[in-house]
């Protein structure tokens, strides 16, 4: 069990969710583009989705939400879902390409964004919240999407990283023997 564990991508992801973490509490809070914070955790768990399919996306993207529930004070598992529903939109996106190029990647990890961060005001309503929607959520979605196009080229990588996966190597088919 200990050696599942450490062969593991929890094992990659919690020291990175750390990483990410405090880089959300602190230069993405000061560095606001439209008055809206960017997003780099629910981004990392989109990008890791894209890199890793849609099981793997969400256990990376339930880590990562937790370590956010925990560290911001709000309920536990609202902000998580969101992220996993990132990470599982994510890879579903990428199931369209067998080897998606990295412009593809950036549009899956954005959308992937969008619907994650979408899902938050809709998690706080049905848990109890008082007033959970905001008046620029489309703002929001778009700038928080928009961010996660132009880091998917570091993230998707760090998300392949973190599930020890590589890229696929297409081999050439060997020529016809007719030929």
């Amino acid at each position: 069990m200990f050696a599942a564990f450490v062969q593991g991508p929890l094992v990659r992801v919690i020291p990175l969710g750390l990483i990410l973490l405090a880089l959300q509490r602190t230069i993405f809070v000061e560095i606001q583009v439209g008055g809206v914070i960017i997003q780099i955790m629910m981004a990392m768990a989109a990008a890791a989705g894209v890199a890793g399919g849609s099981e793997r996306g969400a256990v990376v993207g339930f880590t990562l939400g937790v370590m956010f529930d925990l560290a911001e004070g709000t309920p536990l598992g609202s902000t998580a879902t969101a992220m996993t529903i990132a990470g599982a939109v994510g890879g579903l996106l990428a199931l369209i390409a067998a080897d998606p190029h990295w412009w593809l990647e950036a549009i899956f990890t954005a959308l992937g964004t969008a619907v994650g961060v979408a899902m938050i005001p809709l998690l706080r309503a049905f848990i109890g919240e008082s007033e959970p929607f905001q008046r620029q959520l489309g703002v929001v979605i778009a700038v928080v999407a928009a961010a996660a196009a132009l880091l998917s080229p570091l993230l998707v990588p760090l998300g392949r990283w973190c599930l020890r996966m590589r890229r696929p190597e297409w081999k050439q088919p060997v020529g016809d023997a007719t030929t």
